[in-house]
């Protein structure tokens, strides 16, 4: 009968067995491919970068990791070269990514895939990679301070004298709104979001709308975020029936960089939330100033 002998958690556990023949075990995963940019920030933030033996090749944050082996890109994979990498755990995201999961199962390897959608799964997202390397300490601080610069952030914006409306454009032919924790992330930084019944929706095609009903909705703010794409300001304010929209008629159109916004993870919570608040926090000011010139600025 076997038996497992534990030791201190971040060494290795010996397994003993009655043919007095022992195999070492490595107690957390070593060599880690992550498919997705967030769960190499993690890792990272953790100080756990030298776990990972791979990353996809969108990856920018932080930037030191664009020096490890890109094996994917967000929908495809190098099946070939993961393997030669030896993998013991692979992170992946969403049902996007569900046919390389199950084709590196299929091939043997182990995959975690997380499915986080909304600023607390984004935290326990954060929290379950700690337990898996390892360092749930340093995961659970990592995550008290994302939690107080969040906090920091909905305070000043609770000063605004006004919410803005803001339409937040994930794609632009069709036209798709934020996922849920874009839209959680316009409301703490001091807006609404245009589409607010829109954000459990977890698929872009049910995310899709009507550029009539955004005329309609009138948004005051429109940032852009096209999944990488550099956002084309000319097209927005040439859409059909656009120019009369507050936001176009004021020039407030802006572009949030996909990296920093549309990863769910530590970039979102901390400058995409940054830059959410600064550009939100100008608009309002403007207004205060153009209302009230004697106003003080208070942001």
């Amino acid at each position: 009968m076997n038996k497992m002998n534990l030791v201190n958690p971040e060494n290795p556990v010996i397994l003993s067995t009655t043919t007095d023949m022992n195999t070492t075990i490595a107690s957390f995963p070593r060599r880690i491919i992550c498919l997705t940019e967030e769960t190499t920030e993690t890792l990272y933030l953790l100080g756990e970068q030298d776990r990972i033996v791979g990353v996809s090749g969108y990856t920018v944050r932080p930037p030191e990791a664009r020096q490890k082996p890109k094996v994917s890109a967000y929908i495809n994979a190098k099946f070939d070269k993961i393997i030669s990498l030896k993998p013991d755990l692979v992170f992946a995201f969403s049902d996007l990514q569900a046919d390389i999961a199950a084709e590196l199962i299929r091939r043997g390897v182990t995959v975690f895939t997380f499915n986080q959608r909304s600023i607390v799964e984004i935290m326990e997202m954060i929290l379950t990679i700690g337990r898996i390397v390892g360092c749930a300490e340093k995961a659970a601080q990592l995550v008290a301070s994302l939690q107080n610069e969040v906090d920091s952030i909905a305070q000043s914006a609770s000063r605004f004298a006004y919410r803005p409306r803001v339409l937040f454009e994930e794609w632009y032919d069709p036209l798709i709104s934020g996922i849920r924790w874009v839209d959680e992330l316009i409301e703490i930084a001091g807006g609404d979001s245009l589409f607010p019944e829109l954000r459990e929706c977890q698929s872009a095609k049910d995310r899709i709308v009507n550029p009539a009903v955004v005329i309609d909705r009138d948004p005051q703010v429109i940032i852009g975020s096209w999944c990488g794409r550099q956002v084309k300001k000319d097209l927005i304010r040439a859409r059909a029936g656009w120019t009369n929209i507050s936001a176009v008629r004021n020039d407030r159109i802006y572009e949030i960089k996909s990296a920093y916004i549309l990863q769910p993870g530590p970039a979102a919570l901390t400058e995409g939330l940054r830059q959410l608040h600064a550009i939100l926090a100008g608009v309002v000011e403007h207004k205060e100033k153009l209302d009230n010139p004697m106003a003080q600025n208070v942001f």
